[in-house]
């Protein structure tokens, strides 16, 4: 069958499509049905089934007889490391690791919280986890003592575990003093902290509450997989809330193993066995999804990476990890490709290896500008897929289904609707848009296996995030609009699109004028207020390495680029050139900082921000722009 007859048959039956790719996963009981309706406009998947997210993961794949097929490769060009773990190996260390944690009480539906760097006990630590029923909280390791604390107090874990430190580019980060200072400011004490002492920095631990990883599991008895219900939370994933207060995702089990293990065929097109690198990290959900749990359930070989795509040593890290590992399918976010455009524009460090193992480069975590995807293809040969999914959704909501039936690319388009999701276009009213004509996606209810049901504790603001303003349906977020094949085009978050003078345009339209002016490696392109037109666009432009020309001649070529391509009604006029704009450690541009900075608004700079220094960089920016007024 070809795309539209999966599509269809999904369509056509979607309860009996979901409970033949249920078959594909090992069930301690079988589930009656697929969809559970437990609410108005509140649904679950397979919840009177019972399985484990851990057995699915790994042990099947050992009683299988490929227990000596590399389950992990561990690639850390930060500290010139690498090792492998076989699937058996696996079942030991992390049997071993959950039967530790029982022993000290943890059980089915206890939370943990996981804070630890790209090492192979970060997804021993999730699995263990999992092999209990325990719910997992994975907090981006580093990250500040009050989030942190945030989190505890909001999942209220039995445990947190934890790396004495983990390896940036130049500089260690200690995380013991992060967590000793979370715990403090918390309201809720976890009853133990495990930490994995790493060389480059052990740290201190405290008599009776600090535990060793290694002493803490010494002589534990390796704990069998607990059964769940469909429905029992695998993890919960924090997002950023635009209230400043982080909304926790909830991942059932069930689901989520049913629609990743579809993926990794039908969308990465990877047979297991095969190497699958998802570059990313797991405090994010394309590393529970892809570095954990997906190509792990279809019994890929997964690689943890520790480095950059930039200063690990160099720019061509990636190129290194894809011909060394022979990885078949290769995952990141737009903007790694653009740091390693920006410092190698052409390619001269991939010159010294051999990609011919690659299928396909897949992209996703923000809009990936045609510029960057037309570089990556022209270098490499290879295609570059974008596909569009969120944190929310845990899997790819539009992508080009390359197992089925690779679609023709249009840059600029993830492509079409994976089955489970019905998209829809609408204005503020709720009406449906005509092809072509910008509006708000929206997904109509129920969303499909692997999807969040609600969030942790917290079903009013889940109704008001998502469900409140366009009744049965889940609203993304994301401004775009459909073509007449049924292709989507992201263009923006809602908040981006900006409305000129009675116009709604799409800043990532402008941004994508930028991104092809040769000299320019980034861009960004912000509204800002305006007492005549309303609002303005505002671009900022980071440029290629080694380009020395004046700066106001590329921002005078900017301006009539965008003037030229989408007209004059963008009044497009500011423009300044920067060295970097203020990203999250995950690479999404933090374009809601930069607009409060403009409009003179109390400035949140979010707890995720990479480097907080750039904040003051770009506020010279604006002063030279003129901004904020007055």
């Amino acid at each position: 069958m070809g795309y539209s007859e999966v599509y269809q048959s999904w369509q056509n039956d979607p309860e009996g499509y979901w409970m033949q790719l249920a078959e594909a996963i090992d069930w301690d009981q079988k589930p009656s049905r697929a969809l559970f309706e437990t609410g108005e406009h509140l649904y679950e998947w397979f919840s009177d089934g019972r399985l484990n997210g851990c057995w699915n993961a790994v042990d099947r794949h050992v009683a299988a007889g490929r227990g000596d097929q590399v389950a992990i490769i561990h690639d850390s060009p930060i500290t010139g490391t690498q090792s492998r773990i076989t699937y058996a190996e696996l079942q030991t260390r992390v049997a071993r690791l959950a039967g530790a944690l029982r022993a000290r009480g943890v059980e089915k539906g206890d939370r943990v919280i996981i804070y630890m760097p790209m090492v192979p006990e970060a997804l021993e630590a999730m699995l263990a986890c999992a092999r209990l029923g325990a719910v997992h909280s994975v907090v981006f390791g580093g990250f500040a003592a009050h989030e942190l604390a945030v989190r505890i107090d909001d999942a209220k874990p039995r445990a947190i575990l934890a790396a004495s430190c983990g390896i940036e580019p130049g500089r260690i980060v200690a995380y013991k003093p992060l967590v000793d200072g979370a715990i403090e400011q918390a309201a809720h004490k976890p009853e133990f902290t495990v930490f994995l002492q790493r060389d480059q920095a052990p740290c201190e631990l405290e008599d009776g509450y600090d535990l060793d990883w290694h002493a803490f599991q010494e002589g534990a008895e390796p704990a069998d997989c607990v059964p769940v219900e469909g429905n029992h939370p695998a993890y919960i994933l924090y997002t950023s809330g635009t209230t400043g207060a982080p909304k926790g995702v909830v991942r059932p089990t069930a689901g989520h193993l049913v629609a990743l293990h579809w993926s990794m065929k039908n969308i990465y097109n990877v047979d297991p066995g095969e190497v699958f690198w998802a570059a990313s990290d797991v405090g994010w959900v394309v590393g529970h999804s892809y570095i954990c749990y997906a190509p792990l359930v279809h019994g890929n070989t997964t690689i943890v990476f520790e480095g950059k795509p930039v200063g690990t040593p160099d720019a061509g890290t990636f190129w290194r990890v894809i011909a060394e590992h022979d990885v078949k399918s290769f995952f990141t976010a737009p903007t790694a490709f653009r740091a390693v455009k920006r410092e190698d524009p052409k390619g001269e460090f991939l010159k010294k290896y051999d990609l011919s193992g690659l299928r396909a480069i897949y992209l996703a975590g923000e809009r990936a500008d045609p510029d960057t995807i037309e570089w990556t293809q022209n270098l490499t040969g290879k295609p570059v897929y974008d596909h569009w999914w969120q944190t929310e959704t845990g899997w790819t909501i539009a992508g080009n289904p390359v197992g089925i039936e690779p679609l023709p690319v249009k840059i600029g388009s993830p492509t079409v609707p994976m089955p489970g999701y019905d998209i829809h276009i609408l204005d503020e009213a709720g009406r449906e848009v005509a092809d072509g004509e910008l509006g708000a996606i929206a997904i109509k209810l129920p969303l499909p296996p692997g999807t969040l049901p609600t969030l942790w504790n917290a079903e009013d603001r889940f109704r008001k995030s998502y469900l409140s303003h366009f009744p049965g349906y889940y609203e993304t977020g994301d401004a775009g609009m459909k073509d007449a094949d049924g292709y989507v085009w992201i263009m923006a978050r809602t908040d981006d699109v900006i409305n000129v003078a009675g116009h709604r345009l799409s800043t990532g339209g402008m941004e994508e004028v930028l991104a092809g002016h040769p000299d320019v490696a980034e861009c960004a392109v912000i509204g800002v207020a305006d007492e005549l037109k309303g609002q303005l666009p505002m671009g900022f432009v980071c440029l290629t390495k080694g380009v020395n020309r004046p700066h106001d001649e590329i921002t005078a070529e900017c301006v009539k680029r965008v003037r030229d391509q989408i007209g004059p009604v963008a009044a497009f006029k500011l423009c300044a050139v920067v060295d970097r704009l203020p990203k999250t450690r995950s690479g999404k541009i933090l374009r809601r900082t930069m607009i409060q900075i403009a409009d003179g608004a109390e400035v949140k700079v979010p707890a995720t921000i990479d480097d907080p220094a750039i904040i003051d960089e770009i506020r010279e920016s604006l002063k030279e722009l003129g901004y904020p007024k007055g």
